[in-house]
């Protein structure tokens, strides 16, 4: 599978989502996409980001943008985050990485002197035509939601 590339149309994938969904790329056009993806359920960090992109979901709706989470936490897990958390929005199971690689979002991290793979909290942006905009990697939390929304206006 080749990587997304800025300002290239994204390749088409499907994915299992929460609510029996399967998101598939191509099913989206229309509509802009934020895919945003965090390391692990219910942590600190990934809920304040979660409840950020929540806090701002009318406003990205009243855009014609859709937004989806992605970690490779299983379907439970994200059932009960996102019920927990009142998410307005899907997130998508990525348990055998395959968006992770297409996003290429795993990088080697550090954490108390251990190394391990992770996912590098990332966003990406695709337009309605299914072209990446903008790519967001490293992703501090605060702020970053409405820095998002603000791309996506500009678009």
């Amino acid at each position: 599978m080749s990587s997304a590339q800025l300002n290239q149309v994204v390749p088409d994938f499907t994915a299992a989502a929460t609510s029996d969904l399967t998101v598939t790329l191509s099913a989206q056009r229309g509509r802009h996409l934020v895919i945003y993806f965090y390391p692990k359920d219910s942590t600190p960090g990934c809920t304040t980001e979660g409840q950020d992109f929540r806090d701002l979901y009318a406003e990205f709706q009243a855009l014609d943008t859709d937004i989806y989470g992605v970690s490779r936490d299983g379907l439970r897990s994200h059932e009960n985050f996102r019920s927990k958390q009142d998410f307005p929005f899907q997130l998508i199971s990525d348990a055998d990485e395959a968006l992770c690689q297409l996003f290429d979002v795993i990088k080697l991290k550090k954490m108390y002197g251990k190394e391990s793979l992770g996912i590098e909290r990332s966003t990406f942006l695709i337009d309605k035509e299914g072209v990446l905009r903008q790519e967001w990697r490293k992703v501090k939390v605060a702020g970053h939601a409405a820095e998002v929304l603000e791309a996506v206006k500009s678009l």
